[in-house]
């Protein structure tokens, strides 16, 4: 279970998703369907209605608190504009989780995904004590292949269920990787400061 509830870098707030972005999170969907209907397999059910963003923004929020998923918005500093989503997922088995993520159609191109993922690979590994983490991609993605790489995971040889690439960074690589001098601050649900 994560103990990171919100982590800001330089750029980013990334935290936990509450109901009541639920139209900052429809808006950013809704403006960008082109782009993750190609990636993403829950975007083929989109658009959806403010109130299905909001009783699926509820779920997100109680499997946080229960430890069960950790599904993170990706805001702008002023938490003003939801910019993407990522998270922790317990999709591995043992001490590892898998980072996924998007990004809207108009701020790709900026190293967003790059410095949010750095951010999660950070406290997957001081916060979590992680073994390993993963992210798996689609091959043809090809901007979402570079993330992984540059920050220091290594491609696996195998493929997961679906055919996607698999990416792995085992703790202990994570001192070498450049995920390690990520600059950010964390914090507990209550606003203790972790990092």
């Amino acid at each position: 279970m994560t103990q990171a509830h919100r982590i800001e870098t330089e750029r980013l707030v990334i935290r936990c998703w509450d109901p009541a972005d639920a139209a900052l999170l429809k808006e950013a969907v809704d403006a960008s369907l082109d782009h993750l209907r190609e990636w993403m397999p829950w975007a083929a059910a989109e658009p959806t209605t403010l109130e299905e963003k909001r009783a699926l923004l509820e779920s997100f929020a109680r499997m946080f608190e229960r430890g069960e998923d950790h599904v993170y918005g990706i805001f702008d500093r002023d938490e003003g504009r939801v910019v993407g989503g990522t998270g922790l997922h317990p999709r591995l088995t043992g001490d590892a989780r898998e980072i996924g993520y998007w990004i809207r159609a108009d701020a790709i191109g900026r190293g967003l995904a790059t410095e949010s993922t750095a951010a999660l690979t950070r406290v997957g590994f001081e916060l979590d004590g992680l073994e390993w983490m993963e992210i798996h991609c689609d091959p043809g993605n090809v901007r979402s292949a570079a993330i992984p790489r540059k920050l220091g995971y290594t491609q696996a040889e195998e493929r997961d269920g679906q055919g996607h690439l698999i990416f792995r960074l085992l703790r202990a690589q994570y001192p070498g990787s450049t995920s390690a001098s990520a600059t950010l601050r964390a914090f507990d649900t209550a606003g203790t400061p972790l990092l």
